[in-house]
């Protein structure tokens, strides 16, 4: 779909996300705004997890605030207020996907997939980060740092990250040599102890350096 492409550099941002962008876009006839974005790029092992959100006007949860700004008990309590008052679509990129194409590329398709699960069809889409996904299946606009500036975002944000952190908190119980249940699959040191000791498990991302031995 045609889309608007990335802001400025260095655009006002604001003190604390708002919804000054979902309501440009309500004033341009887009009448449900969702908002993208993703949780895993960096780790080591696990998923790349996408979410989309809709937020109801009449009912956004106070204090909607990019996941990295919140104490993990807050995005749990938010996660919550975001499950029953908005439309949620989720999806997810394997470490298998990732590793056949890149993170970026696999990023950018459980974002599509995300959009494509929400239960009522978006009509514009506000996308975190530089790249808008090319397969999206509406008009929209890429925000630098939109999970700082629009609220549709940063719920997203927190949608993404509470569920990539469950799914590798069960992971430990599978592979428990790792520690997932406490760095998430980033390289921290004791991850890369394990790796060391036991080797890489079905988890892990064999692109990814120092996994990758070329």
């Amino acid at each position: 779909m045609a889309r608007t492409p990335p802001d400025s550099l260095f655009p006002d941002y604001p003190a604390t996300p708002d919804d000054r962008h979902e309501q440009q876009a309500v004033r341009r006839g887009f009448r449900l705004v969702a908002g993208l974005d993703e949780a895993g790029r960096g780790p080591l092992a696990g998923p790349v997890v996408a979410a989309a959100v809709i937020l109801d006007p009449a009912c956004i949860p106070d204090g909607l605030n990019d996941s990295k700004a919140l104490r993990p008990a807050r995005r749990e309590e938010l996660f919550e207020l975001i499950m029953a008052s908005c439309h949620v679509g989720i999806a997810s990129a394997s470490a298998r996907e990732i590793e056949r194409t890149d993170i970026r590329a696999a990023s950018l398709a459980a974002m599509c997939r995300a959009l494509a699960a929400l239960p009522v069809k978006a009509d514009y889409a506000l996308v975190d980060g530089r790249d808008f996904p090319s397969g999206l299946s509406c008009h929209g606009l890429a925000l630098i740092k939109g999970d700082a500036r629009s609220l549709s975002i940063a719920a997203a944000s927190i949608v993404a990250k509470v569920v990539r952190d469950r799914m590798m908190i069960r992971a430990a119980l599978v592979h428990p040599f790792y520690g997932f249940d406490t760095h998430m699959g980033y390289g921290a040191p004791r991850h890369l102890t394990a790796i060391a000791e036991h080797g890489p498990c079905p988890l892990h991302r064999m692109t990814f350096r120092p996994l990758r031995t070329d």
